[in-house]
């Protein structure tokens, strides 16, 4: 793809993205939403493989749906109440309609089977977008709804999004694979707190996407698409290697990294509002998730193939490593300390 045809994706992303987050009307959030759709389309579709053409048109579908739901959602609320205001939905039956649309926009469970398919078709730069920037828009209409959607549907949502991205992610070979049934799990972080703290949920959203874009750059700066790819990669970039593994123990959320801080305040923020069970499944349950990061990790640094067959060894690489992927990994392992200034700031 030549560099214009980049810019200009790049821009109507922004543009959409922007658009959304900062719309109060349902007709200029939905068009938001529309553009983003179109623009990251070609960007999936660019290699021409059968595979990633298969995951824009299974995107192209579910996007399409989802933002018909959208509509018809925002239609019927303003058809009862007579209010386009984003913050004003208080119809239940447009709540409902809405809390569905954004689980598919999302990739919540049970709407979750589109996603792994789409990010195993595109590349890791595209899936990252998928993953992060793509998932922005419908967080930030889940956060100006919040107030009206119903706890029990996010909570059950939340909880069933926890327990199948662990444990669909056990058996994944492919790094783009468990790092889409992950995210399935953290977004189930971020549903079970937003009825009950919106700002939490954007707190752990941006922790996330901090985390996520390490791992996928640093991934992508090793070509690592399959875990018997990355067993051999230790003698490429050994020290991208080593802080590769703390990101990943970042992102199952060990102390003291910062992918511990969200959990810590989820869980406290759950107990207080007395739904302690709910803390302590939804706990429970991203120990499913910490097996498979640990299995990244100890394919990543610590072991070879474990049979006696000969892999191909990768050339050590003398280039520098990205400065983006510095600065990221640095983040994703060191924030926990100053919590205090970041709930501060939030």
């Amino acid at each position: 793809m030549n560099p214009q045809g980049k810019l200009i994706f790049a821009l109507s992303l922004t543009l959409g993205t922007t658009l959304t987050i900062s719309s109060n009307h349902w007709i200029m959030a939905w068009t938001g939403l529309e553009i983003n759709t179109l623009a990251i389309l070609p960007l999936i579709s660019k290699s021409h493989h059968p595979r990633a053409i298969e995951a824009a048109t299974k995107y192209f579908l579910v996007q399409a749906a989802a933002s018909a739901l959208v509509l018809f959602s925002s239609m019927t609320n303003a058809w009862h109440t007579g209010q386009w205001d984003i913050t004003q939905l208080s119809h239940p039956t447009s709540c409902l309609i809405l809390t569905v649309a954004l689980a598919m926009k999302l990739g919540l469970v049970p709407f979750h089977f589109w996603f792994p398919e789409v990010l195993q078709g595109s590349s890791l730069i595209v899936g990252l977008l998928l993953s992060t920037l793509m998932k922005f828009p419908p967080i930030t209409l889940l956060y100006l709804t919040s107030p009206s959607l119903k706890p029990s549907i996010l909570m059950t949502m939340a909880i069933l999004s926890a327990a199948l991205g662990g444990w669909m992610g056990l058996n994944q070979t492919q790094t783009r694979k468990i790092l889409a049934f992950s995210s399935i799990s953290h977004l189930g972080w971020m549903a079970i707190i937003i009825a009950y703290s919106p700002k939490l949920a954007l707190l752990n959203f941006y922790l996330y996407t901090l985390m996520t874009a390490a791992v996928f750059l640093s991934l992508n700066s090793i070509k690592a698409l399959k875990l018997s790819t990355l067993m051999t990669t230790w003698t490429k970039t050994p020290s991208l290697n080593a802080i590769l593994l703390l990101t990943l123990l970042s992102l199952a959320g060990l102390p003291p990294l910062t992918g511990f801080l969200p959990k810590w305040l989820i869980i406290q923020e759950l107990t207080k509002q007395e739904v302690a069970l709910a803390a302590t499944i939804i706990a429970l349950l991203s120990l499913l998730g910490l097996f498979f990061y640990l299995r990244l990790a100890y394919c990543a640094t610590i072991t070879l193939p474990p049979h006696t067959t000969n892999h191909m060894k990768q050339w050590y690489n003398t280039k520098p490593t990205n400065t983006m992927v510095a600065v990221l990994t640095t983040m994703s392992l060191m924030l926990l300390p100053i919590s205090p200034i970041i709930l501060a700031v939030v």
